[in-house]
């Protein structure tokens, strides 16, 4: 099918959690139409204005007090035409990072988790002819996969009472896959109501496909930042002198006796994108929504990422502008889904809705910009980090970090062990934020 024809379509659509409009962006380059987006963060309700003005936004924007009629009165449908109800509830409760910070998180019984079940009281009020809930792999984690059988077991009592045929299936997809250049796996969730299943989208870049994998250079080399732009993204920090002296593409293990720098930190004792740089020819690493002041990923100049090449990197289209100040804009872009994955998973439903061939074809992937150019050599340390030369403790292992043993002994006081030190099971296959 030939992307014209699938633009032509103007599928309908209800977006809820909409945050910047990523996942909407995708949806529209395939051929959808947001009639509604629901948002209730202000610059991010900005963001959706000034570049969308024509996606209606109910008042407030909190999906857990709106009202079903409501959102079809202000999106102009009446009930049985929304074509696809989208969103990305507040990730926070099913992450996988959530979950081995706290030993093990609250997850449903976290009042942010409440917006999924919100999401599926819409489906139910709707009966889209697909529900699309996009997420972090989490919600699906290994045994703790609490997030999916909710979904499932809704869906199973909304078939029951309406005598639709909703069944979830899920696919795991890299965005690095579908032309975005950036490390960031994303879950989805996609259910039809005719009971048709989901087939994920192949990928279009990488080592089976015709084209290769997007890079930094690819999306952010040519893109220009005013010098006085330049001098609001130095690096500031306890840290922020020290970047100049680590290689593209090298984190803080540069600077460690295993690295090629100096013994400055130890061995796997730094969360992994403490001091992280992007390489010229390789994808970014995932962009946080809010990082510290030593998380990277930098730029391969060793200074912040400016907000176009952040929105870039997750493959926004550009000259698409974010409400509110660079905290702000990052947060936004940080908790978005890249549009270019979001067009593959899109591409793919409307081809299911229309009964019509898929094609790869994605308007948002970043094109190929030619060979990245030679890595710039790093600089020398400078002289006030050069008193933390000397040998350093490696990391002790798996679950057994200091932030490991005090999860331990918080968990054993709370469970009333009588060695507050003993290693619970649910702790014992840590995996170690600095791996």
């Amino acid at each position: 099918m030939h992307h014209q024809d699938i633009s032509e379509v103007g599928l309908n659509v209800v977006s809820l959690y909409t945050g910047a409009g990523g996942l909407d962006l995708g949806f529209e380059a395939a051929g959808f139409r947001t009639r509604v987006a629901v948002e209730m963060d202000n610059n991010a309700r900005e963001t959706l204005r000034t570049n969308r003005p024509d996606w209606k936004q109910p008042e407030g924007g909190d999906a857990l007090r709106l009202n079903a009629q409501d959102l079809l009165d202000i999106g102009g449908l009446a009930p049985g035409e929304v074509d696809a109800l989208i969103g990305g509830p507040p990730c926070q409760p099913f992450s996988k990072s959530a979950f081995w910070v706290a030993g093990s998180t609250k997850r449903l019984d976290d009042p942010r988790a409440r917006t999924l079940g919100a999401m599926l009281d819409f489906a139910e009020a709707f009966l889209p002819r697909v529900l699309m809930i996009e997420n972090v792999r989490g919600i699906a984690y290994r045994e703790k996969d609490e997030a999916a059988k909710l979904v499932e077991q809704r869906l199973a009592e909304i078939n029951g009472r309406h005598h639709t045929q909703y069944k979830i299936s899920i696919a795991y997809l890299q965005a690095t896959n579908f032309g975005v250049p950036q490390v960031r796996e994303r879950a989805f969730l996609v259910a039809f109501r005719d009971g048709q299943r989901f087939e994920a989208p192949a990928p279009i870049t990488g080592p089976d496909s015709e084209r290769p994998i997007a890079t930094a250079w690819d999306a952010i080399g040519e893109i220009g930042i005013p010098e006085a732009e330049l001098k609001l993204l130095k690096a500031r920090g306890k840290w922020g002198e020290l970047l100049g002296s680590i290689p593209e593409g090298q984190n803080y293990l540069w600077h460690t006796d295993r690295g090629q720098g100096l013994p400055l930190f130890g061995w796997r004792t730094r969360f992994w994108s403490f001091l992280l740089k992007l390489a010229k020819d390789k994808p970014a690493w995932t962009i946080q929504a809010n990082p510290g002041p030593a998380t990277g990923p930098f730029h391969w100049d060793g200074r912040l990422l400016s907000v176009s090449e952040m929105a870039r990197l997750q493959s926004f289209p550009l000259g698409y502008s974010f409400a509110g100040d660079y905290r702000a804009a990052r947060r936004q872009i940080g908790n978005a889904v890249p549009p270019a994955l979001a067009e593959a998973v899109a591409r793919r439903i409307a081809a299911t809705l229309q009964g019509m061939p898929y094609s790869p074809l994605l308007c948002m992937a970043v094109p190929f910009k030619g060979l990245a150019p030679s890595p710039t050599p790093p600089g020398e340390v400078p002289e006030k980090y050069r008193q933390l030369i000397g040998n350093h403790d490696a990391h002790p292992g798996s679950g057994k970090g200091p932030a490991a043993l005090l999860r331990m002994q918080a968990s054993n006081a709370a469970l009333g062990r009588e060695d507050p030190d003993a290693m619970p099971a649910d702790l014992g296959s840590e995996e170690h934020a600095a791996a």
